[in-house]
């Protein structure tokens, strides 16, 4: 079983796989962890940090794939999380893998960044791995960034949760769609 999460940049990610792994034991790896190590092993890499998420996720999503098989082939298990899984990569799996693989797509939604931008996003943002740099999109760029991964998800038809009004509340939901398709497994 493989579970994959996949959100905006501090939608709360790597917290997720965190809780995760002290619940059902299950290592978890960070997608940025990757994407510095391969920069940072090999500038000729094919893509930088700043560059735009698609990018770095088409140049990634090889890498990742072949993980998320041979996990799977081996009977392990992973949870990996990164805003570098597109939605319409889950296509790139035949039936035999796909059974195996737990999709998670998360967001919020716009009234959620308005109303916590401050005091729950960026005030949060640093509550599992610390960022030394300071969040640099507003509320409107954050808000088209939610929006346009909204539309990708529903356009790739994979399952998309938004949080809307209470973060832990409505995350307790994502917690129970998991659990359920674990036990189908």
């Amino acid at each position: 079983m493989v579970i994959l999460i996949s959100a905006v940049s501090s939608t709360g990610k790597t917290l997720m796989a965190q809780k995760l792994l002290e619940t059902y034991n299950i290592p978890y790896l960070s997608i940025d962890h990757l994407k510095m190590g391969l920069y940072r092993g090999n500038k000729d890499c094919g893509f930088t940090p700043l560059d735009d998420t698609e990018v770095i996720a088409n140049k990634l999503w090889p890498v990742i794939k072949g993980m998320i098989m041979t996990a799977i082939e081996n009977d392990q298990h992973l949870i990996i999380e990164g805003c570098y899984i597109l939605p319409h990569y889950m296509k790139d799996f035949n039936k035999e893998y796909s059974e195996q693989i737990i999709p998670v797509f998360l967001g919020f939604s716009e009234s959620y960044i308005l109303e916590n931008y401050e005091t729950k996003i960026v005030k949060h943002r640093n509550v599992i791995e610390s960022r030394k740099w300071p969040e640099e999109r507003t509320k409107n760029e954050l808000i088209r960034e939610h929006s346009e991964f909204k539309t990708e998800c529903l356009q790739a038809g994979v399952r998309y949760f938004e949080i809307q009004n209470d973060y832990e509340k409505e995350l307790s939901t994502v917690f129970e769609f998991i659990e359920t398709q674990k036990r189908h497994l």
